[in-house]
């Protein structure tokens, strides 16, 4: 037994591919959905949502980094003086 129905996943998948950004995958699922009978408007939202989503993770992920970059930077300075 499938836990997931078909509509679900071909959501899944479009989020997947927007937030992947992976053209191929996004022309695949978007042709499915309608095949299923998932609206124009449903994949608006579904493409809006994932938009919103990779941007404030890029936001978050671009921080993280840069303190990431920081923080390794101050301790192979610590190490550097150490030697």
């Amino acid at each position: 037994m499938e836990i997931l129905d078909p509509k679900t996943k071909e959501f899944i998948g479009i989020a997947a591919a927007v937030a992947g950004l992976w053209q191929p995958c996004s022309d695949y699922h978007f042709a499915e959905a309608r095949k299923l009978g998932i609206t124009l408007e449903e994949i608006r939202a579904t493409v809006r949502l994932t938009q919103a989503i990779r941007q404030a993770g890029k936001g978050n992920m671009d921080k993280y980094v840069q303190a990431k970059l920081e923080i390794q930077g101050t301790e192979q300075e610590k190490e550097e003086k150490s030697i």
